[in-house]
């Protein structure tokens, strides 16, 4: 399997201050990218998310994610918003009342970037026709669909191989996130905006796995088949040296987590029982230990919690981060590979 030697193509994680200039660029992603979430580190304010297939929507629609708001697509607003994607990065509006969104004067913030496949094509791989944008070569997809509220409704995600992360937001609904997890298998899902535990023996996805070629839906679940609804996903799949989706079950101590590369970015929550999601990152923790988290569950602000230590070839779980008995699941992007076929050798932190 090809391995990506520069994950940075692909993935990456900026910061800057906001400065409430209207119609600033934000720089230094290193590609356009198709899936940007945003996040005030110094406020609490909901997270931002902004894709590329909305953004062609021609309205520069929006979703925010935490347990305060699990609304429909917005469009641009009072608390300003990005109205385009570029080359490098960004560009930040003002709102009619503030920024808060992406800009607002003195207030830190960070930005998750992913590139998928650019601008969107119909996939018919499905019995539901999609709009797909997909990178085969890092595993992630953004998908498209209208829900039909039928059991058995497959769409299609493009991405060639067997997605192990699903995320999904019913566009036209207040309902929550839904998450499906491999490690969990296909009568189990998890909110990302909220801090429950796993949930079981559901049938939203129709007890049924994903393929290389669609995923499954069950009926009576709104949030991911709602009849009629636009519904958008977020689909992943294991990339060797970028990505890595699984679970470990805590021990009390220090675990070391392998992954096959040093990460960028990692996110964890415990699926036994109710806890709190966090999100580490490399650009907001520079060196180790890594503390500083934020919370999709929430529009906290930045708090130093749990702990990870970033290595050459995977993370160290400690604290609340390694309960005992305890099992989490996370999900991992790379800054490096451990080797890659140029033969350079990530370094420890």
């Amino acid at each position: 399997m090809a391995q990506i030697n520069k994950p940075t193509d692909y993935f990456n994680t900026i910061t800057y201050t906001g400065n409430d200039v209207d119609g600033r660029t934000i720089t230094g992603v290193g590609f356009q990218p198709d899936f940007t979430w945003i996040k005030s580190r110094s406020n609490a304010l909901s997270h931002y998310l902004i894709d590329l297939i909305r953004y062609d929507s021609g309205a520069s629609k929006y979703l925010k994610l935490d347990s305060s708001y699990n609304g429909a697509d917005e469009t641009p607003s009072a608390a300003g918003w990005v109205s385009e994607l570029n080359s490098d990065g960004y560009v930040c509006k003002n709102g009619t009342s503030n920024t808060n969104n992406c800009n607002e004067n003195g207030v830190t913030y960070v930005a998750w970037n992913w590139l998928a496949g650019g601008t969107a094509s119909s996939n018919t791989d499905g019995s539901i026709t999609s709009s797909v944008s997909a990178s085969t070569t890092s595993g992630f997809s953004i998908v498209s669909y209208t829900g039909n509220n039928t059991a058995g409704a497959t769409v299609g995600h493009g991405l060639g191989a067997e997605p192990d992360l699903i995320i999904i937001k019913n566009r036209d609904s207040a309902v929550n996130w839904q998450t499906y997890h491999k490690v969990l298998g296909n009568q189990a899902y998890m909110r990302l905006n909220t801090t429950d535990a796993v949930s079981t023996g559901a049938s939203i996805w129709n007890n049924t796995s994903p393929t290389s070629s669609v995923f499954t839906l069950g009926s009576g679940f709104n949030a991911v088949n709602e009849s009629g609804s636009d519904h958008i996903a977020y689909c992943f799949a294991n990339k060797k040296g970028f990505s890595k989706f699984g679970s470990y079950v805590g021990n009390g101590g220090n675990q070391f987590i392998y992954t096959g590369f040093k990460p960028a970015l990692v996110i964890e929550k415990r699926s036994s029982n109710s806890s709190e999601w966090d999100i580490y990152d490399n650009k907001r923790n520079t060196f180790n230990s890594v503390t500083k988290a934020l919370k999709p569950n929430a529009s906290d602000a930045e708090a130093t919690y749990g702990g990870l230590n970033f290595l050459s070839n995977g993370f160290e779980a400690k604290g609340t981060l390694n309960d005992s008995g305890q099992t989490l699941i996370y999900m991992a992007f790379a800054e490096q590979p451990l080797v890659g076929t140029n033969n350079i050798p990530a370094t420890a932190r």
